[in-house]
Parts: structure tokens; sequence; C-alpha cells
């Protein structure tokens, strides 16, 4: 409709006409909204003519133009692995702590350096949530590994004296077994059939890896942060003859309320997107929507705002452009930046059940005493299951259908539940353990870290094969992620704890 000035009608009533026309203000754009509704429309066009990995990645990487914020500062090493590793296939079916199994799997590793003639000399390395086996460049992969400056001749992990091998964990999307691989048992996807995996149940599995592959009996050091520093304490803990040193850098012996709390709000919000579809979305349109908003979140938890006080403070992206609710401030367009290029690099489902063992994560007495029943029921009931299809009868699975609701459960004080997990490190103080912890981290607060090296000293009985070393936030700020960026502030201490 297209209204014309008339001669009858005054200014005044003349702008009241347009204004109910139009609104007072100009509605705001949101280029944000548009680009990501564009992405879906080329992802779906992909899913239809069955080039969706390819079309995936390209898309991924054209939506970032300007990443000036994402360049003015240092970053992880994180990216897409599709080849250049080494497999490990068992045949066996592996029961996991929660009940669940695997009839068969796979892990995918890479490996550096050259293992010794009495093969002493492995040093196996633990990953963080999303990072793959390419720790380090080699010749079947030369792109910069995620700890490329760490690993390496003369290095703080020194290849002229330790072989060291990298695996990707159970559960995950780089080559070893996870929600995208497909179920021998119907040639499906797994998706969310996958079993609730553990960090204990990732490294039996590394274990059998290390022992059928390289025929290493026991690890010179099992050395990890993040989500790698529980696995560094679980592969001793599992076996506790079978290594001979341990590094838990950035970790805990058990996962934390708030730790919890925050991966929980992420996985909601991967789970919200409608392209998820409970998990079968595979050879359709992925749901990057909430895989981006959900990396978004971990980035601010990865993070500290001391860094970003300093390194964005208050600027605007573009002082010439008008206030906006899509990215404005240097630090939205941060976080913009790395959720994008992260959305199509890792698979959803992988990040829920790889997050979901974080917080699983608990090395006290009672819950590693709940995890081995469970896994010897599990066993017992797939045997039972074989006996059944044997005799013809249907198997029935039993799936809640309904919401979990609070039930009340027994009172235990902190001073018990402390006492608990005291009991169930006790079984590995008696080892050579380095802790380290960042007085700038959120996620992993450095409480957590004093925790273990407290308890373990409890028990130990012996007087310094505990060592604790702490960086202050006048030696970084980095948060989470200094493990990845401050080498050069630890690495000394690794590299002096493993000559011992």
């Amino acid at each position: 409709m297209f209204l014309r000035a008339r001669k009858d009608l005054s200014p005044e009533r003349f702008s009241s006409c347009l204004m109910e026309l139009h609104g007072s203000n100009p509605q705001l754009a949101f280029p944000c909204l548009d680009r990501l509704e564009q992405k879906t429309k080329e992802l779906a066009d992909a899913a239809g003519t069955s080039e969706s990995s390819s079309v995936s990645v390209a898309s991924s990487e054209s939506c970032i133009t300007e990443v000036s914020s994402l360049e003015s500062g240092p970053e992880p090493a994180y990216s897409r692995v599709s080849s250049g590793f080494g497999l490990y296939r068992n045949k066996n079916p592996t029961f996991f702590d929660n009940g669940g199994y695997l009839p068969e799997y796979q892990i995918a590793y890479e490996s550096w350096g050259t293992l010794s003639p009495n093969k002493d000399n492995l040093v196996l390395i633990h990953t963080g949530l999303s990072a793959s086996s390419h720790a380090k460049s080699q010749p079947k992969n030369t792109k910069n590994g995620w700890w490329e400056n760490f690993i390496g001749s003369g290095k703080y992990i020194d290849t002229d004296k330790y072989f060291v091998v990298c695996t990707n964990v159970l559960g995950g999307c780089y080559g070893s077994t996870g929600p995208s691989s497909k179920d021998p048992a119907n040639n499906d996807y797994y998706a969310t059939r996958f079993p609730i995996v553990t960090v204990n149940d990732m490294v039996r599995a590394q274990r059998e890896l290390v022992r059928d592959v390289f025929g290493v009996k026991k690890l010179h050091a099992s050395v990890g942060a993040s989500m790698g520093g529980m696995q560094s304490l679980a592969y001793a803990w599992e076996f506790p003859d079978e290594v001979e040193n341990v590094i838990s850098i950035s970790g805990c012996a058990r996962s934390h309320p708030y730790s919890i709390a925050l991966r929980h709000t992420q996985r909601q919000v991967l789970m919200s997107d409608p392209n998820w579809n409970r998990g079968f979305y595979y050879e359709k349109v992925p749901p990057h929507i909430g895989m981006k908003l959900a990396r978004e979140i971990a980035t601010v938890t990865y993070r500290s705002g001391p860094e970003w006080e300093s390194r964005f403070g208050r600027s605007r992206a573009d002082d010439s452009k008008p206030v906006a609710f899509c990215p404005d401030f240097l630090v939205e367009t941060y976080l913009d930046h790395a959720g994008e290029k992260f959305c199509l690099e890792y698979d959803a489902n992988s990040l829920l059940y790889v997050s979901k063992a974080m917080d699983l994560f608990d090395l006290g007495l009672a819950n590693r005493a709940r995890a081995q029943a469970s896994r010897v029921q599990a066993e017992r009931a797939f045997k039972e299951k074989q006996d059944d299809e044997s005799a013809g009868k249907v198997d029935k699975t039993n799936v809640p259908d309904e919401p979990y609701q609070e039930k009340n459960t027994a009172n235990i004080s902190e001073e018990e539940s402390l006492k608990d997990l005291e009991d169930g490190l006790k079984k590995i103080s008696h080892k050579n353990i380095l802790v380290v912890g960042v007085e700038s981290d959120i996620l992993f607060p450095v409480w957590q870290q004093r925790e273990i090296a407290s308890l373990l000293r409890k028990t130990s009985p012996h007087k310094n094969n505990i060592e604790y070393f702490e960086m202050g936030t006048d030696v970084s700020n980095y948060g989470h992620d200094t493990f990845l960026l401050s080498l050069d502030d630890f690495g000394p201490h690794v590299k002096n704890f493993l000559a011992k």
C-alpha cells in the first residue's frame, strides 16, 4: 500500500498514518540469523545430493569472513582429522560401567619416537573432550597437532627418549568407535543407541591397544590434561601395576556440580536444535546451530575474564555501525567465530556422550564399586540374551519413557564424601604423580587439583612421590586453555618429572 499526501490531511495526521504503517522505528536487522538459515539450506541441499560431508565443511568455513577477534590472541590448534592415523580393532564384546556394551570397537592412534628394546619408554597421551589423536605432526599428517610444540625431539615430552602414543577416545568421532559409527548388528548408525561411556571405559580400551599393538605391559607415563587429566588418573587406577608415572594437568579426581552444570547447559542447547532429531541426523542436516551455541558456552568456560578484559575490553567490532543483537562487541564476535568454526568439525552426539563421561567421572571407592558391579551384570545379561536368542525368546529392553523425578537419596556429608574419594585414591597413592593446576581456570577450579594432591599425600607410603605445581594469574590468564597455550610455563616441570 502506498500512502500519498492528501490536501485535507494535516502534516501531523499524515505523520501519524505513516507511523501506523511502519512503526516508530525501523526493524532491526539480523544478519546472524540470515546466515544460519542460509547455512541450513546449503546443508539440506548437500544432504539431498549425498555430498553432505564435503559441503558441510566448506559451508562452515565460508561463513567466517573477518576473524580479527580470533587472531588477537593465541588459540588452540584443534582441527578435523579424517586420515593419517592407525586403527586398532578389537572384535570382542566390551562391557561398560553403566551396563551397555559394544560388540566390537576400534581406536584411532598416532605415535612418535621409537619404542625401546625393553618396551619401557611408552608415554601415553590422553586427550581433552574434542581433541583427536593428532597431538603432533607426523609424516602421514603434516598439519600441526594440538600439542605440537610440547611433543618432539628435545621438547618437553622428548621423542628422542620416549615413544609417545596418543589416541582418539572411545565415543569420539575422529577414527574411534562412537555414535557416528555403524552398529554391526544392523549396519545402521549407533546414534543415541550408543552405550553410555565413562572415562574408565575409555582407558580400558586404550590399555588393550597398548598391549595388543605395541606389546607394552607397563607405561613409562600416563599423561593428560582436562579430560585427559581424568584419564591419566583413571588408567593408573584401573591398572596400578602397569604405569610407572602419572601426570594430571587441569584435571580432577571427580567431577563437581559447577562443571557438571556447565556441560549440562551445553547439552541442553544442542538437544534443543530440531535438527538433532534425538540423535538421528546422519545423512541429514546436522544440528549445526545447537553445536555452535554449545561451543560458544564452552569457550566461555575455557578462557578467563581477566584475559578477555585485556584482549577485548568493551570494544565494539565496528563503532560506525548501529548497535545490534547479533554479535556486536568484540568478545561477541570472538564467540561467534569460535562457535562457527567448530559446529561442523565435531560430531554432535560425540559431544553429548563424551561430555557426559566427564560428568560421571568419580574415583571414589563407592562409585568404582558400583561401576564394577554394573559391568559384571552387563556381561551376565549379554550371555543370558545370547541364550534367549538361541531359544527363540524376544528381547525386551527397559527404557524409561518418563523424565526422571528427583528422589530422596541417602544424605552423605561432605566429610564422608571426601573420605570416600580419599579411600578411592589410596589405590594409586604409591605411584609417582605430578598434579598441575591453573588459578585462572573456571571449568576445573584450582582447588580441584589441590584436592587430588592433598588426598594422595594423606595415604601415600612415601614422602615425595606426589608433586604439585600451580600457575597463578601472574603466570597465565588463559584459564582452562592454559595447558594448550602456556607450554613454557609448565613444560619444564613435566620434562623434569618424566626424567626422574
